[in-house]
């Protein structure tokens, strides 16, 4: 009788460790199926907003800019039609077609902004090279690209989304972190590109660091890209720095 209520004891054992171990397993694949269920939303999301910046950006060029640019037209026509006497019109016409000319200037800027052309005729480090260029010749920061290898071919995607990361990280720096240097290093193989990223500046606080909608930005691009993103202060020196890798990898599904 011992040995029976023994191996009923021992098989009940057996099965309730089963059943627990069922249990676990399916709430792996549950947790799985959740964080694979939150990426495909989280890149559906990214998707969206990229279409509408080039819905945006493209009417911004071809409607918006198109009427400035008619208008501007008008205004040279009436500005060499008006007599030499009359300085006042010619001067408030003048006044008038210079006001359109930086406005269009504006909507071209803003439209290159949201959706880069350059960036899909000449690649990722060369758009980052003009970028960078841009930046530097405006005295207040330095920034020192470097690419340390030739770019691989990438999908737009993966090209869309470094730029965005870039340039989020580039804008928090000086936005907020009071910095005369950054060092910008790209390297790339045949399975991923990784980007080393640092600046001088007065560093991040880390306790609330990551509340801030610009690396939360940042973290969902690269969680979009299934890439991998770590970032803090140096340790030896003053600053911010963040490291990104993502994968060259054709199965990431499109933004």
């Amino acid at each position: 009788m011992t040995i029976i209520v023994f191996i009923i004891a021992i098989g009940v054992v057996l099965l309730n460790q089963h059943f627990h171990k069922n249990l676990f397993e399916q709430k792996l694949k549950q947790e799985s199926l959740k964080i694979l269920y939150q990426n495909e939303l989280l890149r559906s999301s990214i998707h969206i907003q990229e279409e509408e910046r080039k819905r945006i950006a493209q009417d911004l060029h071809d409607e918006l800019g198109a009427v400035l640019s008619i208008m501007r037209m008008h205004l040279m026509v009436i500005e060499q039609q008006i007599i030499e006497e009359d300085t006042k019109t010619r001067a408030g016409i003048e006044n008038v077609r210079q006001l359109s000319e930086s406005a269009l200037s504006s909507i071209r800027s803003i439209s290159h902004q949201l959706m880069p052309p350059q960036l899909e005729k000449f690649g990722l480090i060369k758009t980052l090279e003009a970028v960078t260029d841009q930046i530097n010749r405006t005295g207040k920061i330095h920034i020192r690209l470097t690419a340390l290898c030739d770019m691989p071919i990438v999908t737009w995607v993966i090209s869309l989304g470094y730029y965005r990361i870039i340039m989020e990280l580039i804008n928090n720096t000086i936005k907020h972190a009071n910095a005369t240097v950054i060092d910008l290093n790209i390297l790339c193989n045949a399975f991923d590109i990784q980007c080393k990223y640092t600046d001088d500046g007065c560093g991040i606080n880390i306790e609330n660091g990551s509340d801030g909608l610009g690396l939360k930005s940042i973290e969902g691009r690269v969680t979009a890209l299934n890439g991998i993103f770590k970032w803090g202060n140096n340790e030896n020196a003053k600053g911010f720095y963040a490291f990104i890798e993502i994968p060259i990898d054709n199965s990431v599904n499109p933004l």
